[in-house]
């Protein structure tokens, strides 16, 4: 649904403002303007900020002869480009200063493509679910997806789809999934940007066509065998993995006898590679839990580790508290068994 209870809006014929309170079907709304209360449809409204970008400021208007009168340019708009994206249309409020302050974001999912897709949407703040919607979107159309308060931003919200096709086509893969994580910086920057341009959105993409079916590799492995590798039974692998560790130690020294000629970026990615390598391990094992040792100082190993945590769907939880042996400079990781 394109409107809410509560939204501002503008009647398009008659250019006034009112607000939507109560809505009646697919099509119409029941909407306020000046204290008097009449139903809708939803063509004939639209929200007001759109307004606020596109009118122009007043000026002292001058006479005007009829002959000097220039025919109006249309103001539809276009389309950027073809693809599927993700869009965010600022809804501003007025402050005690009278000064234009954004209050929460609509977001949209826009589909330039003429194919239909059904998709699924999750959006994450600090790796949890807040809000999630299985739907379908129509080709060359816009569907509302919901409404972010302006102070929610600051948690760096994860937007999780998985879209497939409303007919399947045998070339065409089953499903395609996208993640988006966008960084409470990131949105204020484009809200400045999209402001000093008097643009009313700002879009992300998520792809420009429905991607091709990948053809399943089949490989031959008797030929495997016969080449000198090694065949295990699926039921017994887990016997064939490297030993298991409830406790990991990152602190480079622990990681490699020589850094000469290592740059940070370098030891970061190995404790990071040695990190995952263990994770991988621990959820093989189906560990209840695992201790990962960054120790304090910048904090840089920490951070990339706990935004790796956030994202994993077996991790239960985590927690970086004080330790009777590691002090502050260890994670306890607790999984989904």
């Amino acid at each position: 649904m394109k409107y809410t209870v509560g939204d501002k809006i503008i009647v398009l014929h008659s250019d006034e403002e009112g607000k939507v309170i109560e809505i009646i079907n697919e099509k119409m709304v029941m909407i306020e303007v000046r204290g008097v209360k009449f139903p809708a449809y939803m063509d004939q409204i639209d929200f007001p900020y759109f307004k606020m970008f596109s009118q122009k400021k007043i000026v002292e208007k001058k006479k005007v002869h009829i002959d000097d009168v220039k025919r109006e340019k249309s103001t539809t708009r276009k389309k950027v480009a073809d693809g599927v994206f993700l869009s965010f249309v600022p809804v501003y409020n007025k402050d005690v200063f009278e000064d234009d302050i954004v209050e929460k974001l609509k977001v949209f999912l826009i589909n330039h493509n003429e194919e239909p897709y059904h998709f699924k949407y999750n959006i994450l703040f600090a790796g949890t679910s807040s809000f999630d919607l299985n739907s379908t979107i129509l080709g060359l159309n816009d569907f509302y997806l919901h409404d972010i308060q302006f102070e929610d931003l600051s948690e760096s919200p994860t937007f999780e789809f998985e879209f497939s096709l409303t007919v399947e086509l045998k070339k065409k893969a089953p499903f395609f999934e996208h993640s988006l994580k966008i960084r409470g910086k990131q949105f204020f920057k484009k809200i400045e940007e999209i402001q000093l341009k008097g643009e009313a959105s700002f879009a992300y993409e998520l792809f420009m066509q429905y991607p091709d079916r990948v053809e399943e590799v089949k490989v031959d492995l008797s030929k495997l065998g016969n080449a000198g590798f090694r065949m295990y039974e699926l039921s017994k692998a887990k016997q064939h993995l490297p030993p298991v560790r409830t406790v990991v130690d990152l602190h480079i020294e622990k990681l490699t006898d020589n850094t000469i000629g290592m740059s940070k970026f370098d030891m970061l990615n190995l404790q990071l590679d040695t990190f995952e390598k263990y994770y991988d391990l621990a959820v093989l094992h189906q560990q209840a839990s695992l201790i990962v040792i960054h120790g304090i100082g910048e904090g840089r190993l920490r951070e990339e580790i706990h935004e790796i945590l956030k994202l994993r769907p077996k991790v239960k939880s985590f927690v970086n508290q004080f330790h009777h042996l590691y002090g502050y400079g260890a994670t306890e990781i607790y999984f989904n068994v």
